[in-house]
Order: structure tokens, then sequence, then C-alpha cells
């Protein structure tokens, strides 16, 4: 789950060898395609609870410069044209859906090939309640980012802890509008249908800041472009594509340990050399 919901690239990082800090216990790899719906409830709720409230034009700038980090970082993993960079096109569509403006978008890559000094890197850490969190980084100075991330968390109830990636599975995601092309709601069960014909892992349905439905087609990474257009092709309306870390084992949260980690999430969001945060929490209900 991303602090805002975009669907977006996330590259693989080298996983931890040693046992979970964060949980005693590995993810067990999935079989078939299941509903969430219930499950995903409380995501839905903590998406609410965790939406920072803010001045408008000072959220659409963060979100807008969030965005420019993810474009640096797509280019600088797979060059400058969104014709042969499938991750850079998927994030360019999300900048264009979030109504960023072209000059913006075009400075943002012409800025990515000139600028080579940037290092990617994802922390691992444990946030309010036991919850778990991954942290991407772009930066030029890797110490004193580590400093600043440490310092957060420290002061906000959080702490890096290495194995908090067991908790998360890397994804293709694909989000569809909760209606068809003919302006027809899309049920669940429909959906799952639409999940089987076109060779997603699962689906789940969520919401977007302005609270309307989407559908989340969860596949394999390699799958991500055959499954989005099988969905094209049955009559969605797909809106984005990307990768994801995908929580795989959620935890839970009380009101009072939801507020400090949407305080957290708030402050580590503020850090100009964070990209996204995935965390793995439900709201309960």
């Amino acid at each position: 789950m991303l602090l805002d919901p975009l669907c977006s690239y996330a590259p693989h990082s080298p996983l931890p060898t040693l046992p979970s800090l964060c949980q005693p216990w590995a993810p067990q790899p999935s079989r078939g395609v299941r509903v969430s719906s219930v499950l995903w409830a409380g995501h839905n709720k903590w998406s609410k609870v965790k939406n920072i409230k803010g001045p408008k034009d000072a959220a659409r700038s963060r979100m807008f410069m969030k965005l420019a980090m993810m474009i640096r970082l797509a280019v600088r993993e797979g060059g400058a044209n969104p014709d042969f960079n499938v991750q850079l096109a998927n994030i360019v569509e999300q900048c264009r859906s979030k109504n960023m403006p072209k000059a913006s978008i075009e400075t943002a890559i012409k800025g990515a090939e000139k600028s080579k000094g940037s290092a990617y890197v994802l922390y691992e850490s444990r946030g309010p309640g036991g919850s778990a969190l991954l942290i991407e980084i772009l930066t030029d100075n890797k110490t004193r980012t580590h400093q600043e991330i440490k310092h957060i968390l420290n002061k906000n109830g959080g702490v890096l802890c290495d194995g908090a990636r067991y908790n998360f599975e890397h994804k293709g995601v694909v989000t569809a509008a909760g209606e068809d092309l003919e302006g027809r709601t899309v049920s669940l069960e429909r959906a799952l249908e639409l999940a089987i014909e076109s060779g997603a892992e699962d689906v789940r349905d969520t919401q977007d800041e302005e609270e309307k439905p989407l559908l989340q087609f969860i596949c394999d990474v390699s799958s991500l472009r055959s499954v989005r257009e099988a969905l094209d092709s049955l009559g969605l309306r797909t809106v984005s594509g990307g990768q994801e870390f995908v929580a795989c084992n959620s935890v839970q949260l009380s009101d009072s340990d939801l507020e400090s980690a949407s305080r957290l999430l708030e402050v580590l969001s503020d850090c100009p050399d964070v990209i996204r945060v995935w965390d793995n929490i439900q709201a309960m209900d």
C-alpha cells in the first residue's frame, strides 16, 4: 500500500538472508485467484485515515515532486524513451491522470538524463503496533539520508528493522475503474471472473482519493502488460499499471496506533529523499 494511491515502479532489491525480526514467520505463496473484499475493508478504512490533511496546493506540489522522483528512477533503470521503457510509460500515464503539467513531466525526464549521481535505497522498518514499512529512497548522499530516516523513525515510534521485506511481495498491479466501458458497476463476482480470464492472481476492491470505486488486479511482474491488455479487451477501463510492494501479511492496529502510524507516514512523506512508503496496515472495523 502506498502513501499516495499510485500504482508505480518498484525495482527488485536484495532480500535479507536473516529471519524476519518484525514477524516470526515468512509469507506463504498464494495459490489460485481470490477476491479479497473482506480483507481489504480494513485497508480502505486505513487509506482514509492516513490521507494527509493539509492545504491542497501543498499536497499537490508534494505529489508532483514524488512523481518526478519516480520518473528519475524509471529513466535511470530503463532509459528516457517511454516507447522502450514500460515503467516510464506507466508513470507518465499516472502523471497525466493526476494533471501534472506536460512541461513538468518533460523537465523531470530531461533532468533524470543529466542526473546520474543518485542512488536507490530500500529501507526496512517496524512502525507503530508492529507494522512493517518499506521506504523507497532516491538520494545523492546515503549517509545523510540514513541518519535522517533513522531520526524520523526513532522520534515517531518506528525503528529500522531487517526482515520487514518478508511481509511484502513484489507484484504487478493493474488498476481499473469500478465501472466497465458501458458504465455498469463491476461486481466482485464479475471481477473474479475477469481476473481468471486475464491471468491475474488476485483482485481487490478499493477507492481512490475521491472515494470512487477501483479494482486492483494483482499479477506476476512479468505478466503485467498481458494482464492489462486482457482486461482492456474484456471491457474494463484500466487506469494504470505498475510494480508495487503488496502486503502479504497484514496487521490490524488500534485507533491510537493508527494515529501514530499516520503521523509517522506524514513525516516520512515530507522527507525530500523519500519516493514512496509501503505498509501492511489494516484498520480495525
